[in-house]
Formats: structure tokens, sequence, C-alpha cells
């Protein structure tokens, strides 16, 4: 397998599918008809070549939606055959990033966008974070550059979700399913966290001797306190979304199948737009995240993993292969697949 992060992408699939193809069915999210055009007589600050450039983007592990109703950005983690955050997939993330920046300096008076939602079109999982194959594989070939391109593209998209891209931009996380590993870091990244009853959360990096590298203590440090997040992180412990919320960790709890919705009610009246940018403005003015420290830290995080031993390593392998169990699950239970 060719974990290049520099790959190019082949047979890209349509980020905004056909309404009426069969692909454009099975993608279509409750509620997002309305996402593109604009209702008649409604005003926006995209202009139709800008929804158009967005539209024509192609990507092959994620899905991402303009809807300029609501100057949102939605973004939908969905890897090939992984639970996980696949070097494409944190390449993908990383070139929609730029594009959204570049998109907001193009507006220098009055910002386009305002919101950023990331999701996950895997049932029941928002992520399980990290690839431990590509870990397992460039560590047994003590290749630790490949690991440190992998963290550092992951540490960017973290910092650029976390900082409302530099461009006032408040992001949003739904947890419609589990959030583990990496996968957690990333939700915690987002300025407002929304999950639905039932979701598990959890750090169990140390039960194959590490730790999570992509912002964990840094975020959790902020949101709740040391002490607390060091607790998290060495439990392994797997928390309920109730767990979190009651921590401060995550922000919002709703009934299962009706996160979407809950996000869209957040998201839906720009005159609150405002008022939550500057208060996530004022969270980083006060307690500031830099790139250089997420970076120091997945420093350190590289040299652990490349220090584990045979039995670390097979730990880690014994993960993995739950995982795929996991998704092989998932997968037979969805209505139209054979069993």
């Amino acid at each position: 397998m060719d974990y290049d992060l520099d790959y190019e992408l082949t047979e890209p699939r349509q980020a905004f599918p056909e309404p009426g193809g069969q692909e454009g069915k099975q993608a279509q999210r409750p509620g997002a008809s309305d996402s593109l055009p604009p209702r008649k007589g409604e005003v926006t600050d995209l202009s139709l070549s800008e929804q158009m450039r967005f539209a024509s983007r192609t990507y092959q592990e994620l899905e991402v939606t303009l809807d300029p109703n609501t100057k949102c950005i939605w973004c939908y983690l969905n890897p090939n055959g992984s639970t996980s955050l696949t070097p494409a997939l944190i390449r993908e993330l990383n070139v929609l990033h730029c594009s959204i920046q570049a998109l907001a300096a193009s507006h220098e008076e009055k910002a386009p966008l305002s919101y950023h939602v990331l999701a996950s079109r895997t049932p029941g999982i928002f992520t399980t974070g990290g690839d431990l194959r590509f870990f397992s594989d460039k560590i047994q070939a003590r290749d630790a550059s490949a690991i440190r391109r992998y963290a550092y593209g992951c540490v960017d998209a973290v910092y650029n979700i976390a900082s409302g891209f530099n461009s006032n931009i408040v992001s949003v996380g739904l947890l419609e399913g589990d959030a583990l590993g990496g996968g957690l870091e990333g939700a915690i990244s987002c300025n407002f966290i929304i999950a639905e009853r039932g979701v598990k959360l959890g750090l169990p990096e140390i039960l194959f001797n590490s730790f999570p590298g992509m912002g964990a203590y840094s975020i959790l440090s902020r949101r709740i306190s040391p002490a607390v997040a060091e607790r998290i992180i060495l439990s392994g412990r797997i928390y309920s979304a109730e767990e979190m919320c009651d921590l401060g960790v995550i922000d919002l709890v709703v009934d299962a199948g009706c996160g979407e919705a809950a996000v869209r009610e957040y998201i839906s009246d720009q005159r609150k737009h405002s008022a939550r940018n500057a208060i996530y403005r004022a969270r980083q003015q006060i307690h500031p995240l830099t790139l250089s420290e997420l970076r120091a830290i997945t420093d350190m995080w590289i040299q652990t993993m490349m220090d584990l031993s045979p039995s670390d390593l097979r730990r880690m392998g014994h993960l993995q292969s739950a995982q795929l169990r996991r998704l092989r699950r998932g997968s037979r239970s969805r209505p139209g697949t054979q069993q």
C-alpha cells in the first residue's frame, strides 16, 4: 500500500453527487436538499462561481458540502475501507483547509463563511484515529520521516480547525459515532462539540505504551485542566458522551439520530455567529494554542512510537484488528448489503 502523503487523486468521487443519481441518493443527508443553490431572493456573500468551484472539487476520502444559506462548510470523513485517519484523508483535509483559507482571504471586508462542521459518513464511528497499520509498517521500517510527515499533517489540520482557519469561522464537531484516539483529538479541536447519546469517546493509546500526540493534551488542558486531561489519557478508559459532557470535554449531548438537526439549529441563526466567534477568539487569546506547541509535542510522540517494543506493536495490531472487525460488522448491517 502506498502511504505517500503527496499522492495524486485518481478516479475521484464527486464531492457534490448529482441529486438525481444513485450516489446522490445514498449520500443525501436529512435536511441537506437546500444546500445549493441559494433560495430565491436570499442573499449570500458567495458568488455562483465560488460555489461552483467548491462543488467541482473532488476527493476520495472526504465528502464536502458548501451551504451558502448558512455560510457553512460540511466536511464528512469517509475513509476508504477504514475507520481511521488515513494518510490520504489527512492530505485531503489540509487541501480543503487551504481552500477555505483562500476563499476567506479573497473576501477581506465581509467573511463569506461562518461555520465549519466536521462529521463522519461511517455508521456508528466518527473515527478511530491514527492509521495503526501505517504506524506499524513505518516503525518496523524505521521510517521516522514518514511518520513525521503524517503527524505534522494531523496537527496542521487540528490547528486550522481550532483557530477557525484564522478566518473567524466557528468550527462544530458532530459525533454521531464513536471517537477514539486521534478521532477524539480531531473532534475536540472544534470550538463546539455535539455528540449523540450512546457515542463512546476515549484515548486508548496507553494500551500499547504510547500517548495521543496530535493535540489531545494541549486541547484538553485548555478545555478542562491538566490534571483531568492526564487522568483521561493515562487511564485509556472509554467514556460515554454524557460523562465527557459532565467533564466539560464536549458541549452538548442529544438523542441518537438528532445530532445533525442539533447542528443545523446551532448554525441557523447567523446573528449569533459574531458573539460565538468573539468568545472562541477570546479563548485563543487567553490560552493560545500554537502550531509550534503542537509540533513539539508531536515530536515527543514520534520518538515514543519509534521506541515501541515488539510486544507493543502486537498490542497495536490487536487494536487494529478489532477496528476492522467493527467496520465489517457495520458494513453488513447497512440496508441493502448482503449478509
